[in-house]
């Protein structure tokens, strides 16, 4: 990667995503290959108790939404999977994989797009498993490169500063970098918030794509309508609890209503 100058190396690692999954535990002889799985597991944030005693699994090739309403730890359950938050009980194996076998997408509000680096040097960074994190990208990754903006429709914003541009714009930007990766397992945090329909359209049929190619995909997403319809599996998160299956029988009236509020009619009437 060609890194913009003047970025030193922890914005760097922050920007590209290269500080996650830093605390990954070695795969345990109960876990099965590739198997992602939380037993008893609980986290805390502020001594607060976010969620407590989720057991299940993500399995190999799997593609599961993670669901609830604002401030029951979504996001919190992601940065456990990857390693970033410890648990203050339980275990998260994760079937011996490691690091480099996972790609992952923050909110894209998280980050500072104020770093001065082009829209080119930002999807070079989903290379960094391959060049290092300052390491030269050849001639093989540029195109690799060129052909991930084609995909999600930059292919004219190459030059660009990222901070010129729009957020649809920048949500397709992180999917070319995750595009430069060969994760086995994708985590995206609300990859299609506040994006308009067709730009949702694109990138889910993208996520569908990774799904196709057996990868497992865990993402924390709000439109229940888009989980019922694309997710065959979910985790719904409410009151520091998990409720764990398969999308049909998690995401019924009664369950929605415990969660989210308003009446049961109101969810029984949603489409599905």
């Amino acid at each position: 990667m060609v890194a913009a100058a003047g970025l030193h190396d922890r914005a760097m690692r922050r920007i590209m995503g290269a500080d996650r999954m830093g605390h990954l535990h070695p795969m345990t002889p109960c876990t099965a290959a590739g198997t992602i799985r939380l037993e008893d597991a609980g986290a805390t944030m502020g001594g607060q108790v976010v969620w407590r005693h989720v057991t299940g699994s993500f399995r190999p090739g799997s593609m599961t939404a993670i669901a609830g309403a604002n401030g029951t730890g979504k996001s919190t359950l992601l940065r456990a999977i990857l390693g970033e938050v410890p648990l203050a009980h339980g275990t998260v194996t994760r079937g011996g994989l490691g690091p480099r076998d996972f790609g992952y997408l923050p909110q894209a509000r998280i980050i500072d797009r104020g770093f001065p680096i082009s829209v080119t040097d930002m999807v070079l960074g989903g290379a960094w498993q391959q060049t290092g994190l300052f390491g030269r990208a050849d001639r093989t990754v540029r195109l690799r490169a060129a052909s991930a903006l084609h995909r999600v429709n930059l292919g004219g914003q190459a030059q660009r500063m990222i901070a010129a541009l729009s957020a649809g714009q920048f949500q397709r930007l992180l999917f070319a970098r995750l595009l430069m990766t060969d994760a086995r397992v994708i985590v995206l945090d609300e990859p299609f918030t506040a994006l308009d329909a067709p730009t949702t359209q694109d990138l889910l049929e993208l996520v569908c794509e990774w799904h196709a190619q057996g990868r497992t995909i865990i993402a924390v997403l709000h439109d229940i309508h888009q989980i019922r319809t694309c997710f065959p599996d979910v985790v719904l998160l409410h009151g520091g609890q998990a409720t764990w299956g398969r999308t049909p029988d998690i995401l019924t009236p009664v369950t929605l209503q415990r969660a989210y509020g308003g009446t049961r009619d109101r969810w029984a009437d949603m489409p599905s």
